[in-house]
């Protein structure tokens, strides 16, 4: 007997090396028993290293495949990811503000792992004046969180970009010297919670990825935030404890990991 699945609406980009982007969008929907729907804001040029070329789609295609979507499919969850271009940014604003009831998981992707730029100042500008006001969970990296805050502390850049209009703020803190990471977690009525994970031996790809995109997939079966970022993060642990080198750069989250051989 068929069963409806929640379904995700990925605005992602298009990674050719299969590590991050919309596929890994759709492995970690697919992992949490629902159903990705998607449209593509952005080719790219890339392998496992690096980004080496960003081909931002047409914001009014951005408009019209979402609305097409939107018009036969019910969707219980919006998440963001690579959007590589303000127009583009505006475009998913639009949308966003069309279905305001659906929540959003926004993964603001600045940089590539290999250090490419993927969000220029107005990019930034679009994210932070239009996209935020309507995100129900946030989730950059520290480094990300510094950029679009301009705050050097972390607590102060959780509250700076929850002003902004931000219910949720998760900070990952991967790319913070510290020995265990520390994801920090900023909740309405200025409530904040911790998570210490154990901090992994590798550089991984699609890392942030994974965690939105698992983020938003719980929010669809109806979880509350806080225990969708808390289930996110275990399923985003575990597939990079089981992460695999396709190539010479960095490793794969394993996001089928629950599938027994």
């Amino acid at each position: 007997m068929s069963r409806n699945r929640p379904v995700v609406l990925c605005f992602s980009g298009h990674d050719p090396s299969g590590g991050a982007g919309v596929q890994a969008d759709i492995e970690a929907i697919v992992g949490h028993q629902c159903h990705a729907a998607s449209v593509i804001t952005a080719l790219t040029e890339q392998d496992s290293r690096n980004v080496k070329k960003l081909i931002p789609q047409k914001p009014k295609n951005i408009l019209s495949q979402a609305h097409t979507l939107l018009t036969d499919i019910k969707v219980s969850a919006f998440k963001i990811g690579l959007i590589g271009d303000a127009g583009v940014a505006e475009a998913i604003a639009q949308v966003l503000r069309q279905h305001p009831t659906i929540p959003v998981v926004l993964d603001p992707v600045l940089a590539a792992g290999g250090g490419t730029e993927l969000a220029g100042q107005q990019l930034i500008d679009v994210i932070v004046e239009q996209l935020l006001p309507l995100t129900t969970l946030l989730t950059p990296n520290s480094e990300e969180a510094r950029r679009l805050s301009g705050q050097n502390n972390l607590g102060d850049c959780g509250r700076f970009l929850q002003d902004k209009g931000a219910e949720y703020v998760l900070i990952t803190g991967t790319h913070e010297s510290s020995e265990l990471v520390h994801n920090r977690l900023y909740m309405p009525d200025d409530l904040h919670e911790t998570f210490n994970w154990e901090r992994l031996p590798h550089s991984y790809h699609g890392s942030g990825c994974t965690l939105a995109s698992a983020s938003a997939a719980l929010l669809a079966q109806g979880l509350d935030v806080f225990t969708a970022v808390s289930e996110a993060q275990e399923f985003t642990w575990q597939s990079l404890a089981a992460a695999y080198r396709p190539g010479l750069g960095q490793y794969n989250p394993d996001r089928l990991f629950w599938v027994e051989a």
